[in-house]
């Protein structure tokens, strides 16, 4: 990538208003941004937490800090004063859009690497941002007020959303009048939970809108600039699942309207660093546009970005930040070729993508696309953090070209140990739906999608590919040919080697293995663990998980049923609701599980007396913990 500055000389020039950056985050976020530092010629300075002691961030640093918390101000603060950090760079999530946090960074005497606290507490409320959109000419959707009692006037559906924070958090949907007294009583819960304000907005909701969002940067010296647009339409309750640019479905018209209304938002305010303005694109050939939010950081999104322009929006952000001219013109900003990034999650699309949890005992990634990641091979994923673990992003000449190169990299793309959604990831890539650019900000939670979110069949070349690397540690030659099953007979050629497994959903595997046939990986055999008589394997980004069947063990399964009511989730027990010998309805609610701010409600499974009650309020537990037992009122009972 090209960075304009004049370089490592001029950056820790006398005359800089800083040498050195402390990265107030973890995660392969971190890494980018360490590298960025380290490569304008500054020392880069790394926080880590005590899961994170000896995290990528952290060896790849000139220098670490330990901190109780990435969320605590006071914590990084100390941190910065114990290196000598100059500046600070928050990157994005934790400290990124706190206003208190810019405010104490820059009071302390040190940089913030971002726009003031000022345009982040006017910019990082939706609601306060509208009104700045209107008075700069921008174009929004209806609003309606959210009165004490009563709403009037309402054209549904409507979208009630938090006017702090985003995420999704904080935001529903309504197109009956009747759910929407409940569905404000609830987003302002969440939002008070979430944001520590329960303000909310009541807007107009398009449907079947395209988000696309454009990046801005601007300098101390007046200059704003758009680095184009990109296309996040491919989203799940509102969060971006496939970023791309430059945005597939627009004209140059509406192309312009965007970049002519983000720089204007801008300025507006007086903005100064990187954000992104985001957009809904809608009507007759999406040519209309709505001003949604402003994003007053950098984006996860932004290395399609950085593909298609060749710039480097975060040695940009360190230029800024010191003072300097951001050096180029807006006619110098051209976009090239088309880029595509996938994030990958540790969650299950299989099972509503609850967050998971676990060792990564294998990891894979693919060598000829961009990956910002910071997972590797035996890192602990846990729920202390937001589940990414890491992008990729392909680029190519246009569109169709990129495409195929991200489906080929998730194919490339292995982690066991923990489940993550890169074979959902490699299902959406290859899609009819997204070859056509026909996804809108509503498919993905539509029955449209209801394929790409069924857990597909074991795939005939991921059961080969898990026999031969079961056969390989089980069945080969030993000292004693006697000893050894890889077939061989006395008098006769040696016999086909068969292979038993279990897959995850229990169902048989048989293969017959022609002899030796098995004892070389072949170019079809994905990246496997063989353990304890199991093997995972990794085919199209999908793992998938066998074992080679137990009698004893599977007859005892047979005993389980509907009673046991198990963790979904990795998690935190937020309440119990019951006692053990108490009578029960059908769904009525017997805990509450979070785990990454999503509470995920246990019910009975029907009428019955809670037999046991195995967790307490406050309890860690595991993804398939026994939590509750609840015997059928209608069962016959053993004398």
């Amino acid at each position: 990538m090209t960075n304009p500055s004049a370089g490592r000389a001029s950056a820790a020039s006398r005359d800089s208003r800083f040498t050195s950056v402390l990265v107030a985050n973890r995660g392969e976020i971190a890494v980018r941004i360490v590298r960025a530092v380290q490569a304008a010629g500054l020392r880069a300075i790394a926080v880590h937490s005590d899961l994170d002691a000896s995290a990528p961030h952290v060896r790849l640093a000139d220098h670490s800090e330990r901190v109780e918390s990435y969320l605590s101000v006071d914590a990084i603060l100390d941190a910065a004063r114990r290196s000598g950090a100059q500046a600070v760079h928050p990157g994005y999530g934790f400290l990124s859009e706190r206003a208190d946090a810019a405010r104490a960074v820059v009071d302390a005497g040190l940089v913030w690497i971002g726009p003031s606290a000022d345009v982040i507490d006017l910019m990082g409320r939706k609601d306060r941002a509208r009104e700045v959109a209107e008075r700069a000419g921008v174009p929004v959707t209806r609003r309606y007020d959210v009165p004490t009692g009563g709403y009037g006037d309402v054209a549904y559906p409507v979208l009630v959303k938090a006017a702090a924070g985003g995420g999704g958090k904080g935001m529903r949907v309504v197109r009956d009048p009747a759910d929407l007294d409940a569905a404000v009583a609830a987003a302002r819960r969440e939002a008070a939970s979430a944001f520590g304000d329960d303000t909310l907005l009541v807007e107009e909701y398009v449907e079947r809108g395209r988000h696309v969002e454009v990046q801005v940067i601007g300098d101390e010296h007046g200059t704003v600039l758009h680095l184009f647009e990109r296309d996040c339409s491919a989203q799940r309750r509102h969060q971006k699942v496939l970023e791309e640019a430059p945005a597939p479905t627009i004209s140059d018209a509406t192309r312009a309207g965007l970049t002519e209304a983000a720089v204007a938002l801008c300025r507006e305010v007086g903005y100064v660093n990187a954000g992104t303005v985001e957009f809904l694109v809608h009507g007759p050939d999406d040519t209309e546009i709505a001003f949604l939010e402003m994003n007053t950081r950098l984006q996860v999104e932004h290395p399609v970005t950085e593909a298609i322009t060749g710039l480097d929006l975060v040695a940009l952000q360190l230029r800024v930040a010191q003072g300097l001219p951001l050096g180029i013109a807006q006619d110098d900003i051209g976009a090239s070729g088309h880029a595509i990034e996938a994030r990958v999650y540790a969650e299950d699309p299989y099972a509503g993508f609850l967050p998971q949890a676990g060792r990564a005992t294998t990891v894979v990634w693919p060598e000829h696309v961009r990956v910002d990641a910071a997972l590797e091979s035996g890192a602990e994923i846990t729920t202390a953090y937001d589940p990414m673990l890491g992008k990729l992003i392909a680029h190519g000449p246009d569109r169709e070209a990129a495409r195929a190169a991200l489906v080929d990299a998730l194919d490339r793309t292995a982690v066991l140990g923990v489940t993550t959604n890169a074979g959902f990831l490699r299902r959406l890539v290859a899609s009819d739906a997204f070859r056509d650019a026909t996804i809108h900000t509503a498919w993905l939670d539509s029955a449209a999608a209801e394929e790409l979110t069924t857990r597909p069949a074991v795939p005939a070349p991921a059961a080969r590919s898990a026999a031969r690397a079961w056969a390989r540690t089980n069945v080969s030659p030993a000292d004693d040919p006697f000893g050894a099953a890889d077939g061989w007979r006395s008098g006769a050629a040696p016999a086909s080697v068969l292979v038993s497994l279990v897959d995850t959903d229990d169902a048989s595997v048989e293969l017959a293995l022609g002899p030796g046939s098995y004892e070389v990986p072949g170019p079809e055999d994905g990246p496997s663990v063989v353990a304890h008589g199991g093997v995972a394997v990794a085919y199209e980004g999908q793992s998938w998980t066998f074992r080679h069947p137990d009698p004893a063990r599977d007859r005892a399964n047979e005993g389980v049923g509907d009673a046991d009511v198990v963790s979904p989730m990795p998690g935190t027990v937020l309440s119990v609701a019951v006692a053990e010998g108490e009578t029960v309805d059908e769904g009525q609610v017997l805990g509450v599980v979070e785990a990454m701010k999503m509470e995920i409600a246990l019910k009975a499974p029907y009428a019955g007396t809670v037999a046991r009650v195995g967790v307490v309020a406050g309890e860690q537990v595991a993804l398939g913990a026994l939590l509750f037992r609840v015997e059928d009122l209608g069962a016959e009972v053993d004398s």
